[in-house]
């Protein structure tokens, strides 16, 4: 058998070829191989055949190379087919020989780069292309691989570069196009990107990969729409590109279609289970739909899969502080500053937990080295605002806001932001002016509405009426889209069965609240008539906490839980009265109460005013807080009158009364122990008036700023010919401290028209009376209220004259002052707010008279204990 085709053979076998039919020249080789098994040119003929159909052409081409060793074209041709094998090594050894035999040979070179490249001598790699180009300046190929190295490498502009060079080359070369598009992406310029796509398409049809590419650049031009169309395109020609998958879910998500957002994820992890991206992406929607166990456990999976994700630590970290898990959560996010020590998105992250865990110092520090790796990062600034906050830094704190706005004009979060600083800084104009810029942008960021509230309430100029319109639009905005998904409540309608009684709040904690809500759950908690559940909707619990667990058999912590979840579980709890806690205050669950989760609804103690619901039915008060005229009128609830609004519990760690200062100095000591928010412009004019009548005084201010930024206070009392000599300003303390500053104190003076609450009662316990401005809205009824309880209704005024008037009345009766002092523990002990259990006993009293309303159908109705018996 020869082992030589014959010439016709051979020439039939070069057509096939240069006709660029290869099924045939395989078969023509194959039968070649049969009659000469030892023919180098059928093991050529059969390789290229195979190369080209893409199939496994190694053996015929290591056949080839040893019937040609000194064919160069032969040992570059077998380079191909072990870089195909992922035989580098190999690979480059082959081209190496092709360049012994040509070192002239412009393809050797190319594929030796391809070689050195899988084996990352990158650099080696490069000067192997280069040297390909300046062999053959034309060899378009070349300048496309030349390319994607760099943009590896992330030299961008010079991967632009050789993509122009291949295609002005080649115009019809599809994939450099698509590159092109690539590096235009890489480098914003999104609209060439996308001309570069289509272009790629155009010359390719069925290019999938550049209608993905193409996709990516119209998703980054907020295209959504067109993005979602090109990425269906791309999957019409390949179901199973799991990349397509994942952007396109990325473009659902955007497009507000989680649940189809859901389905492409799920598609990508079926084709690539070991794709990295598509599980933390699908954490993310799972996360936006509420489902954050669910969100956990991708970004579980996908740190499983590639421990070293900062991104995904960051992430985790950032749900896991969603969930009240804050150890694991800064364990995370620590891990992912582990990885990557420039991860903005994790300093900014931990950051929050930080802030969470009052940890304020620490919090500012991360969320300035998140700026100094990102300045234009507005999470971070916004963020470090609200730290510069917590720590006193006010005016800081603004400017960190108003950057964020500079960088992003419509970014809400921001505008709330600033808005509390403003508030704090007593500016209640332009605090308002940016809750409602805030709410212009969306109109549906409730905590913006609340603040707002909480701001109004604080304005000397907003009265009773425009106060309670602002109140009502919340209801109309919130509550309407709810209505019709109220249960219908399946509870027994048995009048005198005993209740399950749930409270919602954030505050039951070391919070001015608890000193209000304690002893509430002390004398309710023995109550066989009452199941007691606690809804905890802050993730911080402490010492106090704990104390209160001790009167509440059930207690869930649902921080974690979203306005619905919470909803339905209280439902699911069987859950008879529900009470808010909280109104329009931090961590309030008012909008799951719109969505009326228990038959019968109330709000006690959280917030001086409505909540503006139809769905929460009684606001629990007292008369002396609240008389029904003309204060009903104010409220979208039905009063329940008490013998007090609630009880008060004095600290057991305070001081004793001491002697009345003035005995000792012979002049009035005048005190103010509010949060400086409260103390605006107004307030200080009318204190100056009474500083003025009575020339001896003196003022002690605490509560002040830790780091001594008194300077508005300063001027506002100089512009009123007040010397600075005559004002004693305290920083926020620890409450021994700031109970014991009381011994300096004759009379403390409140602020308006938001009263001050806790501040008052602790100065009544040190023996100090406040002397008050009584308002026409309910914040501005709580100093009246508390004097009121005690008997001292000479230190109520009810315009500023008689305010002046009545502080000076005391100036020389200091011995009558001194007996107020040394009898106020004792008034107080005898009022209704130091007899928890009286209160507590009107409480039942008011819930079970609720609860038959509502077995027997009939509406709320405004409930006076005093007047009824069980």
């Amino acid at each position: 058998m020869s082992s030589t085709p014959t010439p016709a053979e051979i020439e039939h076998a070069v057509a096939l070829f240069k006709a660029g039919n290869h099924p045939e020249l395989e078969e023509r080789a194959r039968l070649m191989l049969q009659q000469h098994p030892d023919s180098g040119f059928a093991w050529k003929a059969l390789g290229l055949s195979l190369q080209a159909q893409g199939k496994d052409a190694l053996e015929a081409l290591e056949k080839t190379a040893q019937f040609f060793p000194d064919d160069a074209a032969a040992h570059c041709d077998l380079a191909v087919a072990l870089i195909a094998s992922r035989r580098f090594g190999e690979a480059a050894a082959s081209c190496r020989r092709a360049l012994q035999i040509n070192p002239g040979f412009a393809e050797a070179h190319c594929n030796l780069g391809i070689a050195l490249h899988e084996l990352r001598q990158v650099d080696a790699a490069m000067a192997s292309w280069r040297h390909a180009l300046a062999i053959n300046p034309d060899f378009a190929e070349v300048h496309n691989i030349l390319g994607n190295a760099l943009l590896d490498l992330g030299k961008v502009d010079e991967a632009v570069s050789s993509y122009r060079r291949a295609v002005a080359i080649r115009p019809d070369f599809a994939v450099a196009h698509s590159n092109l598009g690539r590096a235009l992406q890489a480098l914003g310029q999104f609209d060439e990107a996308a001309s570069s796509h289509r272009r790629a398409l155009a010359i390719a049809p069925g290019f999938a990969e550049a209608s993905v590419n193409l996709g990516n650049a119209q998703q980054s031009l907020g295209r959504l729409d067109e993005s979602v169309t090109s990425y269906r395109h791309a999957l019409a020609i390949d179901a199973n590109i799991a990349e397509a998958h994942n952007n396109l879910g990325n473009t659902l998500r955007l497009l507000g279609q989680r649940n189809e957002a859901v389905a492409s994820y799920r598609r990508a992890l079926a084709i690539n289970p070991g794709f990295v991206g598509a599980h933390s992406n699908l954490g993310i929607v799972m996360e936006e739909l509420g489902q954050r166990e669910t969100a956990v456990a991708s970004y579980r999976q996908a740190l499983a899969i590639n421990p070293a994700y900062a991104g995904a630590h960051s992430e985790l970290g950032r749900i896991l502080r969603d969930l009240g898990r804050l150890d694991e959560a800064a364990e995370s996010c620590r891990r992912a500053l582990a990885i990557d020590p420039d991860l903005a998105g994790a300093h900014n992250n931990l950051g929050n937990i930080l802030l969470d865990r009052k940890q304020v110092d620490a919090a500012v520090t991360h969320y300035r080295r998140a700026l100094s790796i990102d300045s234009k990062f507005v999470e971070a600034h916004n963020n470090l605002g609200a730290a510069l906050r917590a720590a006193g830094k006010l005016e800081e704190a603004a400017e960190s806001c108003r950057q964020a706005l500079t960088l992003k004009p419509d970014y809400a979060a921001a505008h709330h932001s600033l808005g509390n600083i403003l508030r704090d800084l007593t500016r209640i104009d332009d605090a308002v002016a940016s809750y409602r810029r805030a709410l212009e942008i969306n109109p549906d960021f409730a905590a913006a509405y609340d603040s707002l509230l909480f701001c109004l309430s604080h304005h000397e100029a907003v009265d009773s009426r425009a106060l309670f319109a602002e109140h009502c639009r919340f209801g109309e905005r919130f509550e309407p889209p709810l209505r019709a998904a109220w249960p219908n409540h399946a509870n027994s309608r048995e009048p005198e069965r005993r209740l399950q009684v749930g409270f919602v709040s954030g505050d039951l904690r070391a919070h001015a609240m608890a000193n209000f809500v304690e002893p509430i759950f002390a004398q309710l908690s023995g109550n066989p008539q009452l199941s007691l559940h606690a809804y905890s909707t802050n993730v911080i619990e402490d010492n106090v906490t704990e104390r209160m667990k001790g009167y509440v058999p059930h207690w869930h912590q649902v921080a974690a839980l979203s306005e619905p979840d919470l909803a339905q579980k209280i439902t699911r709890d069987g859950i008879d009265i529900l009470v808010d806690l909280s109104g329009h205050t931090g961590k309030h669950r008012l909008l799951t109460f719109a969505r009326k989760p228990a038959p019968v609804q109330i709000s006690w103690m959280g917030y001086p005013g409505t909540t503006g619901l139809q769905a929460i039915d009684y606001y629990v008060t007292d008369r002396h807080f609240l008389p029904h005229e003309p204060f009903a009128r104010q409220f979208t609830e039905k009063f329940v009158y008490l013998p007090a609004s609630a009880p008060f519990k004095p600290k057991a760690s305070a001081p004793p009364v001491n002697p009345l200062p003035a005995l000792a100095n012979g002049h009035l000591t005048f005190g103010s122990f509010n949060h400086p928010r409260k103390i605006s412009r107004a307030v200080i004019a009318l204190w100056a008036q009474l500083l003025r009548a009575v020339p001896d005084s003196r003022l002690l201010m605490g509560g002040m700023p830790r780091d001594g930024q008194n300077g508005s206070l300063v001027e506002w009392f100089a512009e009123e010919n007040i010397a600075q000599d005559r004002i004693d300003f305290h920083p926020r303390s620890v409450m021994e401290t700031y109970l014991r500053l009381h011994h300096q104190v004759d009379i403390c003076l409140d602020t308006f028209p938001y009263h001050g609450g806790t501040t008052t009662l602790h100065a009544l316990w040190m023996g100090v009376p406040t002397l008050t401005l009584a308002g026409n809205t309910p914040a501005a009824r709580t100093g009246a209220s508390i004097l009121g309880h005690v008997g001292l209704d000479a230190f109520v005024a009810h315009d500023p004259a008689e305010f002046v008037d009545k502080g000076v009345a005391w100036e020389g009766r200091f011995a009558a002052l001194s007996v107020v002092r040394s009898e106020m523990r004792e008034r107080f002990a005898g009022s209704a707010m130091g007899q928890p259990a009286l209160v507590a006993e009107g409480f039942h009293r008011a819930l079970r008279l609720m609860w038959r309303r509502w077995c027997e159908g009939l509406p709320p109705l405004e409930i006076d204990t005093g007047d009824t018996q069980l």
